[in-house]
């Protein structure tokens, strides 16, 4: 009896849910409003509709529903991406040409007297192509999983870590950078500005120009939303060095060799035998030294994803690395052979002191000492911009742009990069090491790295992947040469090790 009352209920239980079950398809579904009346009577024909027809209808609605939001997703999306992809072709390749070009330029003349011109060609030529190519494994990488941020390639390689080793190398790379770049504003600006007004003013001191510099010019460029918007600057800036290059070029026909009509500064090199014959090969101890600063000439690598990431065209982006290497490469040896054969032997490692040794009054040279200053201050922005992007990606990797972040870590960095200039005389010293580090980093270690780690279409024992792998190796030789160097110069107490920055 108790059985039966229990069982009573729950068919009742059942009833009303099977009736609201029902109800609640007929009003979704647009089933006729019978079928709720004789959903007892009709229970097989109902059990046909419910357990065949309706699933059917449901999937086709789901489907479609899928379909539209997908759609959706897809139309905002690509709306996202079109509004940040509007970077051109031109102001692409002024960015990246700006990025590869740094004070590295200046020694090249004295690396050519090191090497001959023979052989610095074949150098210099043998490191453009390798910039290339590491651009490329870089790109193929990125392209393959989507992913256009150099700290998500890392983790997407190696996990976390990987993630954390692509934003500490970066971070410390442009940190270097940007010191070595406000260490030659505040040392050279307040030369020029004496030379050319004959001031000697208190605000004169290099300590407080380069803060005036970083508050008034780089710190506004430096707060732009995108990179982009930095191509005018980066154009004008490539503007500079062109005039630089053109007073080589002039000066080499201007000034006789060798220099005994000015200073006594080169006096005492007039009897050197040979000092005004060009030498096509030449080895000898510092040959091995300008190395590190051929391989370290075309740094630009964590500038590449983030212009690759607003350009139009995605496609576009390795002509863009190719035009931009090849224009800093025509650049660097027109430099390198006018200045080289302006001095011949007495080439020192800073081209612009060696002029300055001829005649430390001479307007042209003052102009273009100022033209390299305004270089330098306008590539500080496009170096800061990789590093707001690599300590976002660590630190707030899920959230969206904002304003605050933004500008109070462009803000922090300058901050620190200031007091690091200003208060510590030996950070050159610390980055040098830095750089000699992340620079091969940068350039062989992680792409090729990268291109084995993500790029699993190929297997490993493929033609791309062993040239990868040989790739990397040969940045772990670089960066041994480079820490050998530095390590030598230190104990002989010398200064003979650079880098492309």
């Amino acid at each position: 009896m108790e059985l039966q009352k229990l069982t009573n209920g729950h068919h009742k239980d059942f009833q009303h849910l099977e009736e609201g079950y029902v109800s609640f398809i007929s009003s979704h579904f647009g089933l006729k409003t019978e079928l709720r009346t004789c959903f007892l009577c009709h229970s097989l024909s109902l059990s046909l509709h419910i357990y065949f027809l309706l699933p059917c209808r449901f999937m086709l609605k789901v489907k479609q529903t899928h379909k539209s939001v997908a759609l959706l997703s897809d139309s905002l999306e690509q709306h996202h991406s079109h509004k940040q992809r509007k970077t051109s072709f031109g102001m692409s390749v002024f960015n990246l040409s700006n990025a590869i070009m740094g004070s590295g330029i200046l020694g090249l003349s004295y690396a050519m007297a090191n090497t001959g011109i023979i052989l610095f060609l074949i150098l210099l030529t043998s490191i453009a192509v390798l910039s290339s190519y590491s651009v490329h494994l870089l790109l193929r990488s990125a392209g393959v999983v989507g992913i256009r941020a150099y700290e998500q390639l890392g983790k997407r390689a190696f996990g976390h870590p990987g993630k954390i080793l692509a934003a500490v190398v970066i971070t410390m790379h442009n940190i270097g950078a940007m010191s070595s770049y406000l260490f030659i504003v505040k040392y050279e600006l307040p030369l020029v500005i004496q030379a050319f007004l004959g001031l000697h003013e208190w605000f004169l001191n290099g300590n407080y120009l380069i803060i005036i510099v970083s508050i008034f010019i780089i710190l506004p460029l430096a707060l732009m939303r995108q990179l982009g918007y930095l191509g005018y600057t980066s154009g004008f800036s490539l503007t500079c060095m062109v005039f630089f290059l053109i007073s080589v070029i002039y000066k080499k026909f201007n000034i006789p060799c060798p220099f005994d009509g000015f200073t006594n500064h080169t006096a005492e090199n007039i009897s050197i035998d040979g000092e005004c014959e060009a030498k096509y090969f030449t080895i000898n101890q510092q040959t091995a030294y300008t190395v590190p600063i051929l391989a370290f000439a075309f740094v630009c690598h964590p500038e590449v994803l983030p212009i690759y990431t607003e350009l139009r065209k995605y496609r576009r982006m390795q002509a863009i690395a190719n035009v931009s290497i090849l224009g800093m490469f025509v650049m660097y040896l027109l430099t390198a052979i006018f200045g080289y054969l302006t001095f011949y032997l007495n080439t020192e490692a800073e081209l612009l002191h060696t002029y300055s040794k001829v005649d430390p009054l001479d307007t042209l040279i003052l102009c273009v000492r100022l033209a390299v200053l305004v270089a330098v201050t306008l590539t500080v922005p496009v170096v800061l911009f990789p590093i707001r992007r690599a300590l976002l990606q660590l630190l707030f990797p899920d959230k969206p742009f904002h304003w605050l972040r933004h500008i109070s870590i462009a803000l922090c960095l300058l901050f620190v990069v200031n007091l690091l200039v200003i208060f510590v005389p030996n950070i050159r010293d610390i980055f040098g090491i830095i750089g000699a580090t992340s620079a091969p980093s940068l350039i062989f270690i992680l792409p090729g790295l990268f291109y084995i780690r993500i790029v699993s279409t190929e297997p490993m024992n493929s033609r791309p992947k062993i040239q990868a792998a040989c790739f990397t190796a040969l940045g772990f030789i670089f960066m041994s040469m480079s820490l050998t160097f530095i390590a030598l110069d230190w104990v002989y107490g010398e200064n003979r090790s650079g880098g492309g920055h």
